[in-house]
């Protein structure tokens, strides 16, 4: 009987240590943190297109989008500036929140599998660019103004057919839709974070 319970206790044992290693998924809250920092979003971005990179490869990549050029164009001190901060600051965040898996003694980085249940390039948007969240909110919103009016009968409104109205809501939100799903295809052959497109 002793035996039998200090197996099941070993076994719960290793159970619980797992699951404390194992990081939870980050909050919202982390997110949001992690996705104000640039040179975070861009290991981000870079993981998602090259699944076996090294901390090496990432400060070379990061570099080149923050100076604009070519990789074979950057220097040393710029390589050398970014790799710091990946070791010291970036990639050990993004391993305690479950983002990324780092090995530290081959520099592999690795994105797990949170990474890709999240829309990263689709929510980090310029200072004066809406978010997709918030597009599909306000279009909702319109979209049941649009539908109250109408029930209500007032001017303008009452006098187009309320299927032509229909027609409009749901015509917006098919166009919206495939703008949003080509804009999410072109991100995953894109060579570059949209936010460096945007200021080329």
């Amino acid at each position: 009987m002793s035996k039998q319970r200090g197996t099941v206790t070993g076994k719960d044992s290793d159970a619980s240590s797992e699951s404390v290693a194992r990081p939870d998924e980050p909050t919202e809250q982390e997110v949001f943190d992690i996705l104000s920092n640039r040179r975070r979003r861009y290991a981000l971005y870079a993981l998602a297109d090259d699944r076996t990179a090294t901390i090496g490869s990432l400060a070379e990549r990061i570099a080149a989008w923050e100076n604009d050029c070519p990789i074979e164009e950057v220097t040393s001190a710029e390589r050398k500036r970014v790799y710091t901060a990946l070791q010291q600051s970036h990639l050990p965040k993004l391993e305690r929140t479950g983002l990324v898996s780092f090995d530290h003694e081959s520099g592999r980085v690795r994105p797990t599998d949170t990474v890709q249940e999240m829309d990263i390039y689709l929510e980090i948007v310029g200072e004066e660019q809406l978010s997709w969240d918030q597009y599909y909110l306000g279009l909702s919103a319109v979209s049941v103004g649009i539908v109250v009016a109408v029930w209500l009968d007032l001017p303008v409104f009452g006098a187009v057919s309320p299927l032509i109205w229909l027609t409009i809501v749901a015509a917006s939100f098919a166009v919206s839709a495939t703008v949003h799903n080509y804009r999410l295809a072109g991100l995953d052959t894109a060579d570059e974070p949209p936010e460096v497109s945007r200021q080329s």
